[in-house]
């Protein structure tokens, strides 16, 4: 059988271009990184990664992460859902506000957040009326990642959610179809693939998040002391090996985190025949 000719030549020196462009900007960075925490030794290894310290900051980091991810996914297929099948007064401006996050820098959102929900800001002073803390506890760290995160989402489904022909849905109502089950047995199966992506991507956002964070964590050791704080801590002290050792530990458990998702992601495209965008 004849070799299929491809549509575009050149795929040999594309693969090589693209190979030596991740190698550059991803593999071999990532290497030095490996490379400079190995160099304390196993023992010093495992001494840092075992610090309490350390270890609430992950939890708080990972923590915090994953439960802004799964509101943004909730509220993100809501908002993107009213983006494309709804038309209403101002629109566009609140579609151009879900880009907000995108512009803004980090430590403006985080003062301004700070601002707003502080025991003497705007929003948080009603909240201290009935002893509810925002601003320099887990919840604040908790909001500051939705804020970054929710476009992720909105801008992954939202293009998703518009392909879906609303004949589908008619079909399905014909069918004898209410529309709960319109929902999980029609809509939510091709949009899967894409809410997994946008979960994915604000996930790792809000892991690494450090600008938005640090002003409304309040940073207190053991309690409101993310993992990036430690790192940055780390290199003003000099201490190289000991930060990169802890963004070691945070790469190994993202990176189990992501290939889950992505395990999630490719099962879903099978079963839909779809892929996300």
């Amino acid at each position: 059988m004849s070799r299929q000719s491809r549509v575009i030549p050149g795929f040999g020196l594309s693969l090589g271009f693209t190979l030596v462009y991740l190698s550059l900007i991803v593999i071999i960075p990532l290497a030095a990184v490996l490379m400079k925490s190995l160099g304390i030794g196993w023992e010093g290894f495992w001494q840092i990664i075992t610090s309490e310290r350390i270890l609430k900051s992950l939890q708080l980091s990972f923590s915090t992460a994953l439960i802004a991810a799964l509101i943004n996914v909730f509220f993100g297929v809501l908002l993107a859902w009213c983006l494309v099948r709804y038309d209403f007064f101002g629109k566009k401006i609140v579609d151009a506000l879900v880009d907000l996050p995108f512009a803004l820098p980090t430590a403006v959102a985080g003062i301004a957040l700070t601002a707003l929900y502080s025991p003497n800001g705007w929003i948080g002073q009603y909240f201290a009326k009935v002893s509810i803390q925002i601003a320099y506890t887990p919840l604040g760290i908790t909001l500051a990642l939705i804020f970054i995160g929710i476009p992720f989402v909105v801008r992954t489904v939202q293009p998703v959610l518009a392909d879906i022909e609303t004949e589908l849905e008619e079909a399905a109502s014909a069918l004898g179809a209410n529309r709960l089950q319109t929902i999980y047995k029609v809509i939510l199966p091709i949009l899967y693939p894409a809410i997994l992506t946008g979960f994915a991507l604000a996930f790792a956002r809000g892991v690494g998040e450090y600008g938005s964070v640090i002003f409304i964590a309040g940073n207190q050791p053991f309690k409101t002391e993310i993992t990036p704080l430690l790192i940055i801590s780390r290199l003003e002290e000099y201490d190289y090996a000991g930060a990169t050792t802890i963004a070691v530990v945070m790469l190994m458990i993202s990176f189990v985190f992501l290939l889950l998702i992505n395990f999630l992601q490719s099962w879903a495209s099978r079963r839909t025949g779809r892929t996300a965008s």
